[in-house]
């Protein structure tokens, strides 16, 4: 059997197994508690692996492996600023967000302002960082296809994007949160046993022995010890002060992002109480960093056994990395059946990681637009359950279909650069209102709309005129040249700029509920009427 084919086979496999998980789920969805959240049913434990699978996306698996194949210690970058955003997540957002909202981010900030233009700017927010963190996933499938079948059309690609779409739909309109959570939590179960799998393979290969797995990664780099150094991708002498200032401004968005992703917020309100968000985020802490640990050996691994030079062949920006190296030390390991089995595996894992992740994205973004838009902004708080419910499956549509159209003009970028600029958009626009709201008494109604507008404003501004969408080879738009930005990653003017929006707004507004911070702070920090909240 070819691995296309086995490829084919387990991928509908897993489809099979999580469209009946959805078809479970969507008896089990009766209200908007029920589609928004999971009707608060998921332990600890569960959400923590759902947090997990919802947050080791295609950039993890497939972009940091291929960054840390093509450029070594740069790569890993990536992985250490995802794993130390989270202590960011659990010591400032996780526990007091879900004591003091009810579905999104929106209902913390709405509580003591003026509703309506809050919930206008955060649903704004919420869809946009989801769309942006969407193109990683669909040009991860792309590039995922066209590995395992040879495909060089675009045509093929984009049936790709758009079947990983079609079904991204299907789990939300169908399943809701209950659906979403379990294909997360089985997806998060497949991804660490695919990659320890391939990475005890990798470990065994070379005794054990990173120094030798290092060395021998230096030597088929072509780059020699500069492959283990700092300053091959980030930083570099060409490059200048602007580079290390890209990198500072990397590091910005990723460590502070994830606080602000809307995808990872409505996660904390799917478990029944305060103690339940913070042991999830434990284990969540627990499951990515063990899983980074795994992208070490899986870069390095890749760039010693398949070579820097052949990954750049298959994929200009590494994203075949990971199921390249399963093929390569699979065939040494097993030989030529072997190989074939553990690429077919490792790529319905990958798939499996696309589809869950994108389907926690499109339940946030349109649980956003029907919960906060439409029911708080269009019909002023007179929807019923069954209306916002209804309009968020239409919204997992509309949201769906144009990912789809963007992720087919999105494919030579490398997928963990995109989520970068998600995060950056994030933290620029979603974490000053959130911090603000929760520690700030003087905070109003015209600072938060000021902070995520301007933050996310600016972020998009700064991307919109950098080398990412115009001016080099691997810009979105090729041939065209408007830039002006240096930087690749606008997070370390962008975040500042929110967080200044969001205090100039303040202080210029009269604006002042002391009554109304007093009951959220001590909500927030005791739990005290959270659950009157989720009731009302």
């Amino acid at each position: 059997m070819s691995n296309e084919t086995l490829s084919i086979l387990l991928f509908l496999a897993f489809v099979a197994a999580t469209l009946a998980v959805t078809v479970w789920a969507s008896r089990n969805t009766r209200s908007a508690t029920d589609f928004y959240a999971g009707g608060r049913s998921f332990s600890g434990v569960q959400n923590g692996l759902a947090i997990g699978g919802d947050y080791m996306s295609a950039a993890s698996f497939l972009g940091i492996a291929g960054l840390i194949a093509l450029y070594g210690y740069d790569g890993f970058l990536y992985s250490i600023g995802f794993l130390v955003a989270w202590l960011v997540a659990l010591l400032l957002v996780a526990e007091l967000l879900r004591n003091s909202g009810r579905f999104t981010m929106a209902d913390v900030l709405a509580f003591r302002m003026s509703p309506r233009p809050v919930r206008t700017a955060a649903g704004v927010s919420t869809i946009t960082v989801s769309i942006f963190y969407l193109l990683a996933q669909m040009v991860g499938a792309g590039a995922l296809v066209a590995l395992l079948f040879g495909f060089t059309s675009e045509f093929a690609k984009g049936a790709t994007i758009a079947l990983v779409g079609v079904l991204m739909i299907v789990y939300v309109v169908f399943g809701g949160m209950k659906g979403t959570t379990w294909v997360q939590i089985i997806k998060a179960v497949l991804l660490m046993s695919g990659a320890a799998l391939v990475t005890l393979l990798v470990l065994t290969e070379f005794g054990f022995n990173l120094s030798s797995l290092l060395s021998d990664a230096a030597n088929e780099s072509g780059k020699g010890e500069a492959f283990l150094e700092p300053g091959l991708r980030y930083g570099t002498e060409e490059e200048g002060l602007s580079g290390k200032i890209d990198l500072i401004s990397l590091g910005l968005a990723l460590v502070l992002g994830t606080a602000g992703l809307p995808h990872i917020l409505i996660r904390f309100y799917t478990v029944p109480t305060a103690r339940d968000a913070r042991k999830s985020v434990m284990w969540g802490i627990g499951l990515i960093g063990v899983f980074y640990l795994f992208t070490l050996v899986l870069g390095f691994g890749a760039a010693a056994l398949v070579g820097s030079e052949e990954i750049s062949r298959v994929n200009a920006a590494g994203n075949t990395a990971a199921p390249q190296l399963a093929e390569r030390i699979g065939e040494i390991v097993f030989g030529e059946a072997g190989g074939t089995i553990l690429l077919a595996v490792i790529a319905a894992v990958a798939f499996a990681t696309i589809l869950a992740v994108v389907a926690g994205l499109t339940l946030a973004s349109s649980s956003s637009f029907a919960h906060d838009l439409y029911a708080h902004v269009f019909r002023k708080g007179k929807a019923t359950e069954r209306d916002e419910v209804r309009v968020a499956r239409i919204a997992a549509l509309v949201i769906g279909a144009v990912s789809i159209v963007l992720g087919i003009y999105a494919q030579r970028l490398n997928v963990a650069f995109l989520v970068a600029l998600a995060f950056a958009v994030a933290a620029s626009g979603n974490l000053p209102a959130i911090l603000y709201s929760l520690f700030w008494k003087r905070f109003n109604t015209a600072g938060a709309v000021s902070a995520i507008y301007g933050g996310l404003g600016a972020a998009m501004f700064l991307v919109f005129f950098s080398p990412v969408v115009s001016g080099s080879d691997k810009a979105l738009f090729t041939g065209h040249d408007w830039s002006w930005f240096p930087l690749n990653n606008p997070g370390i003017l962008s975040i500042p700029i929110g967080f200044l929006c969001g205090f100039v707004g303040t202080v210029l507004s009269k604006e002042y509920n002391a009554e109304k911070y007093a009951e959220i702070e001590v909500r927030s920090l005791t739990g005290a009427g959270a659950e009157t909240a989720v009731k009302d």
